[in-house]
Order: C-alpha cells, then structure tokens, then sequence
C-alpha cells in the first residue's frame, strides 16, 4: 500500500489551501471505482495515437517561487535585489544558482534554466491556470473553474487514457494542481489519483487465489444474467470486469509499490519529496506519459531567508538524486524534468524581509527529454525585474513538451460548443532547447 504524505492545508497569502486545489477534476470525488475508471476511458483508448516513447515530471512549486534565490540569483545586483540566500557555482561554466541549492548545482550539467519565462496574472489560481492549460483565466482567483484542459489531460487525451503495451494510466497526480483536469476534454482524461478510490481498488485485501475465486464466482452470475439480458449490455459489462482483474493482477500494479524498489535506492531518495520522485520515475518506466506533483509552501511574504531555509533543502536533495538516478538508469533522454510554479516573486525585497507576486518574470528549471542540456535559456535584466531577452510564455512550454512527447503542435480538439479548438495557438518550441 502506497501513502503519500503532503502538506495538505498549507495554505497561500489568499486563503486557497492544498484541499482547494484538490477538489477540482478528483476522481475519487466523482465515486469511481476502478472498473468504471475503465469504461469512463474506453472509448478513448481506442483514438490514442503512436507516440514516442517519453514521458514528463511536472514538479510545481505551489505558492510561487522566488526566482532570485533559486535560479537567478544576480549576486551583481544592489542588496535590496539580489538572493538573500547568496549563491553556488554549478558545473556549467559561469553559472549560479540560489545558494540553498549545492546538490542541484552538481548536476547542473544534465539540467537548462529558462530565466525568462513570463505572463501577466499575479493571482494564486489565475496563474495556475495559465501555466497549467496555456491559457489565462482572469475569473480563477474569483471561484471560476478550470476552463482549458491542463498539458497532462491533452497528453492522455492524443495517446489514450492508458498505456497500450502496460496498461498503466497515461496520466497521474501524485497530488493535486489547481487546474490539472481535462476541464471540457472530458472524464476520461483527467488524472489518475493516485490517493483517489481507483487507485486503492488496485490494492489487494485478499489473496489472488480468492480473488480468482470471486472471479469465477461473478462469471457465474453474470452467465445467469446474460440468460435474461436482450440489450447485450452484459458482454461489454464483462470486458470491464477483465481489465480491472487484469490491472490489479498485473506488473503494471507494481509501479506504484515502492516497496518493490531496491532499499538502497529508496534509502538515497529519503522521504517526503523524494519518495515522490521515485514514485514518479517508477510510474514513467512502466509506461506513464505525464506525472505531476505539488511541493507547495512558497508563497513567502516575509522572512524569506528563513522560510527558504525549510524547503529547500528537501527540493535540492530530492531533484539532484532524481536527475542523476535517470542519467544512471539511461532513462535521462525518455523523462524530462520540469519543475515550476505560477509566477516569481517580486524582486525587490520588501518591508517584511519578504517577496510578493511577481508574474512578469520567473525561472524554470529543467531536465532530460531528449532536449539540450547544460545551458541558461534567456536572460532577466539587471535587477531580475523582466525579460531582458524574448520572453518565453507558458505556450512556448507547452510547445516544447508537445514536442518531447511527440504530439503536433497544430493539434486540435472539439469544445463543448463543438467547435475545433486548437491545444496552442501562439507557442513556439524554445529553440534553444530542440534546436
């Protein structure tokens, strides 16, 4: 049995707590078991189209994350500007990063930082929005609902809900985002919740053996059934059953059980964070296209020094045995890492020691997928205020994760009016990263 643990109701500076962002697209909230997760999904599975074998960690630094003293410490600035936190050497020549990052700056060399990344909504939920589906959503932060669907439903929606060869679903929270549900795509793509009631069916409370015996027991009935059923219904209700017996009974199920891993290796990730990104590794070697996990907390007032000094560590442990764990297993081309949040902080310290939202200008830190590492993408100006060079919008993420995964950039869906509606409109690959 797998538990996750997060901080659930750590909350940001507007009241949204962690259960807020949960509730929306939770398919435990909906009451599906795991056979009526698959009929949701059948239909679907039918248009999944070949794809490349890639997958994406989506680690979202919920709260907003300075970008001065993670990634862009500007140590040249006046004091008012530049990280409170100092800074390291990397591995790539000439680059820093925050201070409180030693073990990510080691691997730096596997991993690109964009340090231009922009867009223009400086709410909690609106920026979520925008970084999670590409498209802004200005009546969010006001109880609006999510009204495009995220990267991960779009990939599960292009390849199928589940993995044809594994069975594994395409697309799994670990915990969930503010808009990470396939919004208007439908049921059948939101995530796969990993602490949601389809996945605990997947545990099992009784031996195989009894279970076959249940099996057999339920064909029987269902035989009895079949007799007096003139709507053919009872030949496709079986079907279900069988893929849910076979999802529980297979390999597939192991991906999600990290006491299947070596306890050296889960010894090296620790705890917390890094039992995420295990997991997330796992789920992407049996098959999962999209992983996402929420590392909440940043949204730092005040003292931010200090409250820096409580998160992270545990992201600095965690990301640098994640990347060198899949540079060792050869799986660095087929994952990409990307971590990031809804927007930066301001960069000019404020009264209370503190950054306040700052969506003009933040940073992304990312890893593998094939894409050309060792590198800073873009540049901030000399107070880390704006892009100095051309600003990378969240469609131009999206476009180079389109293109990790191998989906076409010019891919449309019908809405709920039925009109085709394109998945990016104005993205552009960041061509620094595919060439």
């Amino acid at each position: 049995m797998l538990t996750v643990t997060t901080n659930r109701f750590a909350s940001c500076c507007d009241g949204l707590t962690r259960r807020d962002f949960v509730r929306v697209g939770a398919l435990a909230g909906a009451g599906l078991t795991l056979p009526a997760l698959l009929r949701a999904r059948a239909t679907a599975a039918a248009e999944g189209k070949p794809t490349r074998d890639t997958a994406v960690v989506w680690l979202w630094l919920g709260g907003g994350a300075t970008h001065v003293e993670t990634f862009d410490p500007k140590m040249d600035a006046p004091a008012e500007y530049r990280s409170t936190v100092g800074a390291v050497n990397t591995t790539i020549p000439g680059v820093q990063i925050g201070g409180l990052l030693p073990k990510i700056a080691s691997v730096a060399h596997y991993m690109a930082f964009v340090r231009s990344f922009s867009h223009r909504n400086a709410g909690h939920a609106g920026g979520t929005h925008w970084v999670m589906t590409g498209y802004d959503n200005r009546l969010a932060d006001n109880g609006g609902v999510p009204i495009f669907p995220s990267i991960g439903s779009i990939t599960a929606r292009y390849r199928g809900p589940n993995n044809h060869r594994t069975g594994i679903p395409t697309y799994i929270r670990l915990n969930g985002i503010y808009a990470d549900g396939a919004a208007w795509l439908g049921k059948a793509y939101e995530p796969f919740d990993v602490s949601g009631q389809a996945r605990r069916n997947m545990d099992l409370r009784i031996s195989a053996e009894r279970l076959e015996n249940r099996r057999t027991l339920l064909q029987c009935f269902d035989r009895m059934r079949r007799d007096i059923d003139t709507a053919g219904l009872m030949e496709g209700m079986d079907s279900f059953e069988q893929q849910a017996f076979e999802l529980i009974l297979s390999d597939a199920r192991d991906a999600f059980d990290i006491s299947k891993e070596d306890p050296r290796v889960v010894e090296r990730y620790g705890n917390g964070l890094g039992r995420q990104l295990l997991l997330a590794r796992r789920l992407c070697e049996a098959g999962a296209g999209f992983v996402t996990i929420h590392y909440g907390g940043w949204d730092m007032h005040g003292n931010i020094a200090n409250a820096l000094k409580a998160r992270c560590p545990q992201l600095d442990h965690a990301v640098a045995t994640f990347v060198e764990d899949c540079v060792q297993r050869g799986l660095h081309e087929k994952i990409l890492l990307v971590i990031t949040g809804e927007f930066g902080r301001t960069p000019r310290v404020n009264r209370s020691a503190g950054r306040d939202h700052w969506p003009a200008l933040s940073t992304l830190a990312l890893s593998g997928g094939g894409l050309r590492m060792g590198q800073v993408v873009g540049e901030s100006n000399s107070k880390a205020e704006v892009p100095k060079t051309t600003p990378i919008s969240p469609q131009d993420l999206m476009a180079t994760i389109f293109t990790v995964l191998g989906m076409p950039l010019d891919l449309h869906y019908y809405n709920q009016a039925g009109r085709p509606t394109p998945m990016i409109t104005d993205g552009k690959p960041i061509r620094e990263l595919v060439g």
